[in-house]
């Protein structure tokens, strides 16, 4: 990579004005209280600042004790250990006081002559890719003294960390507008199969029992045999190939096996719409006991209409609703619950004419999908860019 030649080389050590890494203490969860002082720890650091709604707090009888683990105002903290090391933040004066946790360490006080605070998000993965480098293969190193040492990061001069902030800002916020829109058609489309559902059901309510039953093709598990396993995605993401396990990766006395047009329902995840109906590439594979399998009453509900309607964030609703009213959000999805359920439904007749259109839109889904899945993918390029003075 060519840097560009105005470009400063710095160690990690000179982005704080003090230069030495102060470690955190490993305090007591027996002493976590609902107030008082905010305890620093990793799940704390949200885009280079600090976020103590989930925080843990100590008693403010600590800061005499313990006043070497406080920090300061625009005192610069890492992330020492763990898949989150390397992330950085700033302290600000509303998040006073506060101690530092033993996976977190001080580095002083931000050197605001080389940094631009708004260019430390960009920064800080600019750092992970330098800590990878010193572990290749491996997991991300813990960081010590002597490791920011020897880390050393480029860094452009403050207007021009300004001016690629502002042209990163200006790009996202392009490529945000355009997600936006990508989301707004994809939601569109589904409150057209919701709106279409209701329209065509008019004042039809039956219980799912009405339409479907409780149908499993238990199989029981043997020594020497595959199976190979199907997962089912949560908010309507449907069913998905998963790999084989024999007897030994097991508890399981047996498996359900799928058939053609069988309506998978979650136990454990059915409020957060881990539901779907089973294409025809998938039959023959297994689900565990904890997937119920269900099966369309002929005359009464069709697989393929089914299968648009219960990937609705509208059925979805439902789900919570039926789990709510069991006592709670991880409360499992019961067979003779989930039969209960009520919920307006249109004649076969109506069910068949409603498919194609289903069908259409079945097929435009995974293309908005995409689309919004590599305007995500976006940003790690254009930082890259950045970083490489490009942009």
């Amino acid at each position: 990579m060519t840097i560009p030649q105005e470009w400063i080389k710095v160690s990690l050590k000179e982005l704080g004005l003090f230069g030495d890494l102060k470690n955190g203490f490993a305090f007591k969860s027996s002493d976590y209280q609902k107030f008082g002082i905010p305890l620093i720890k990793i799940g704390n650091f949200n885009q280079c600042q600090l976020n103590f709604s989930n925080a843990d707090y100590l008693p403010e009888n600590f800061i005499n004790e313990y006043s070497n683990f406080l920090v300061y105002e625009d005192d610069l903290i890492i992330a020492m250990s763990g898949a989150t090391t390397g992330k950085i933040a700033v302290v600000k004066k509303s998040d006073l006081p506060a101690f530092l946790n033993q996976r977190v360490g001080n580095l002083g006080r931000l050197n605001r002559k080389l940094i631009f605070e708004p260019y430390l998000p960009y920064l800080e993965i600019q750092l992970k890719k330098e800590l990878i480098t010193l572990a290749p293969g491996s997991a991300m190193p813990n960081i010590s003294k002597p490791m920011i040492e020897q880390l050393h990061i480029y860094l452009p001069p403050l207007e021009e960390q300004r001016r690629i902030v502002a042209r990163v800002e200006e790009v996202m916020g392009k490529i945000e507008e355009v997600r936006s829109l990508r989301q707004k058609a994809l939601d569109e489309t589904e409150a057209f199969v919701t709106s279409l559902h209701l329209s065509l059901a008019d004042s039809k309510i039956v219980t799912l029992d009405e339409i479907l039953t409780l149908d499993e093709q238990q199989e029981q598990v043997l020594f020497g045999k595959q199976y190979f396993q199907v997962g089912v995605k949560g908010f309507g993401g449907g069913l998905f190939a998963k790999e084989a396990i024999d007897a030994t990766q097991t508890t399981y006395k047996a498996f359900n096996c799928l058939y053609e047009g069988a309506l998978v329902l979650s136990q454990v995840k059915g409020w957060e719409g881990a539901i779907g109906v089973c294409p025809s590439y998938l039959v023959g594979k297994y689900v565990s006991p904890e997937y119920r399998t269900f099966r369309c009453i002929p005359g009464k509900a069709i697989p393929e209409y089914l299968s648009a309607l219960v990937a609705t964030p509208w059925f979805w609703t439902k789900l919570k609703d039926l789990n709510r009213g069991m006592g709670g959000r991880r409360e499992r999805t019961r067979p003779e619950q989930f039969l209960k359920m009520k919920i307006p439904m249109p004649t076969v007749e109506y069910q068949q004419k409603a498919i194609y259109f289903f069908n259409k839109i079945h097929k435009m889904k995974p293309v908005r999908v995409e689309a919004i899945k590599e305007l995500d993918a976006l940003l790690p390029s254009i930082l890259d860019k950045a970083f490489k003075g490009e942009l």
